[in-house]
């Protein structure tokens, strides 16, 4: 895989996935779509990850869309220019047998990852890069990161399905003020409404993040992180008798598990798990 817009590595079981244009805050480029996908599938795909950390390089997490291609749109008037310039649309040979078609597409493919996603907000989450933020599973903020969503100060409305994500996480009324102003928030209102997961200071910050990864990782099985996701995701789009009946086979399938058997012998014999995902 070449990487020119970013930087993956591997250890202790954690794949970190780091924006990496610090010059322009990261700012969202077609380069970028295609090599995040990339290093998301490779991680995916690797025995040896577990948890997955999305972050950028220096002072932002992402800016939004490279502002060149934005006065490029606007000069040109194209429509069809932004979707083959910054969507990163999921292809045929990307899709995901038996996963909704609402976690198939541009950025919502996130979800559709059996491996949680941890959005290691260090900086700046502006516009697409919030949107980026918001298809992260788990959300930790800097105390030096802002949010926004920009897109009606761009003359742009919701993108990327934001305008249905944003309300089943922090609300409806918290999303409408965010969408329509259009201002910023710092990592502590970001915590109050909801939007992060926890905040953390800057000078630590990244080390934090691994740490929470870290006990991902090692403590909790990641079959059961892999269930236990599918069924958060696609609980949004069911009924509730329908969540139920899936669970109860699920949970079948749980207790007839490698790591099932383990969760109880780790605990009965007071030592660290061994799960390998079976």
């Amino acid at each position: 895989m070449t990487q020119t817009e970013t930087l993956y590595s591997v250890a202790d079981r954690i794949a970190t996935i780091t924006l990496n244009r610090p010059d322009k805050l990261n700012a969202w480029t077609a380069q970028m779509a295609v090599e995040v996908r990339a290093s998301l599938a490779a991680a995916e795909n690797d025995d040896d990850v577990r948890v997955i950390i999305l972050t950028g390089a220096g002072r932002g997490f992402c800016a939004g869309a490279d502002m060149s291609l934005l006065q490029n749109l606007a000069a040109s008037g194209n429509p069809g220019a932004h979707s083959a310039q910054v969507t990163g649309r999921a292809s045929a040979a990307d899709l995901r047998p038996g996963v909704p078609a609402d976690f198939q597409g541009k950025y919502s493919y996130f979800p559709s990852l059996r491996k949680p996603v941890i959005g290691g907000i260090n900086g700046p989450a502006v516009g697409l890069g919030f949107v980026i933020a918001l298809y992260c599973d788990l959300r930790f903020a800097s105390d030096a990161a802002r949010f926004g969503t920009a897109f009606a100060k761009r003359g742009l409305i919701a993108e990327y399905g934001m305008a249905w994500m944003l309300p089943r996480l922090i609300g409806v009324a918290n999303a409408l003020d965010l969408l329509l102003s259009a201002r910023l928030i710092d990592a502590a209102e970001a915590l109050r409404m909801g939007l992060v997961n926890g905040v953390f200071p800057a000078e630590q910050f990244l080390e934090s993040v691994r740490a929470y990864a870290k006990d991902l990782a090692t403590s909790v099985s990641p079959r059961s992180m892999a269930v236990i996701k599918r069924q958060v995701y696609d609980g949004l789009l069911q009924r509730l008798e329908e969540a139920n009946a899936l669970a109860e086979k699920a949970m079948v399938a749980s207790l007839q598990s490698e790591d099932f058997k383990e969760g109880v012998a780790h605990f009965l014999a007071k030592r660290p798990p061994a799960f390998t995902g079976r």
